[in-house]
């Protein structure tokens, strides 16, 4: 009888498996008796992994400062009042807030563009210099400065803004990791922001990284909400990537 058992195929395919190559998410991973397969849980163990090991990278300040040279623009360096990483995952509040030593010369910029680790600071180190390689080049037509924050959050931008002076930011910031996106890019687009500006008030462009929206869209997609923005005066809810606009597939 145990011969005849350790011969038997026990792993059920689930019916929608070819579903699986349109997407990454965890569907039709098929069942062992009553659990999943050891792969698919062995799988969900090294993702959850690459997740935790993103929360707590590092932002390459000096590799991003050296980086951002190449484009011979003002460069600003600030850190909020966060002093670690355990103290930012508990104190979302104080990564809105500049460290009380910041100081800086006014610059009255039209953008600019602020990179920020968030919760996966390895996004910002492989996809933020690509992503201004590809905008950069489109806006001839304004003056720019860009900005490297250590610990911030989208709101961060706001107080930049009031202290550098500029119109307009864009927030390149580490979104919060997914099971099959560690390293997944955001940015938020705000028009004239303010400290106390709330978020329906802000444009995001999110899930940039190798399965997700390409750098070229994003800056495509960027390019729009910039344009708009200083067009209509506005962002947010009110400013939406509509008929008017499409991303070619």
């Amino acid at each position: 009888m145990s011969k005849q058992l350790s011969n038997k195929n026990y792993l059920q395919k689930d019916p929608w498996e070819n579903l699986r190559s349109l997407s990454k998410a965890r569907i039709a991973l098929g069942n062992s008796g009553g659990s999943l397969p050891t792969a698919a849980v062995l799988h969900f163990q090294e993702d959850h992994a690459f997740t935790k090991d993103a929360i707590y990278s590092d932002l390459k300040e000096n590799q991003l400062l050296e980086q951002l040279k190449e484009f011979q623009l003002p460069v600003y360096q600030f850190q909020t009042k966060i002093s670690d990483r355990k103290e930012y995952l508990k104190r979302p509040d104080l990564g809105k807030k500049l460290a009380e030593n910041s100081e800086s010369e006014k610059g009255n910029y039209d953008i600019l563009f602020i990179l920020t680790d968030g919760l996966a600071a390895d996004a910002i180190n492989e996809r933020a210099i690509p992503l201004l390689q590809e905008i950069l080049p489109k806006l001839n037509d304004y003056k720019i400065g860009l900005c490297l924050v250590k610990y911030g959050r989208v709101a961060i931008g706001d107080e930049i803004a009031e202290k550098i002076g500029s119109k307009f930011t864009a927030i390149l910031i580490g979104e919060r990791p997914g099971l099959s996106s560690p390293k997944s890019l955001g940015v938020y687009t705000t028009f004239h922001p303010k400290p106390g500006t709330t978020d329906e008030r802000r444009n995001c462009i999110s899930n940039i990284h190798e399965n997700g929206l390409s750098v070229e869209k994003a800056s495509e997609l960027l390019q729009y909400f910039i344009n708009e923005s200083f067009r209509r005066k506005l962002s947010g809810v009110k400013l939406k990537a509509g008929d008017d606009h499409h991303l070619e597939d």
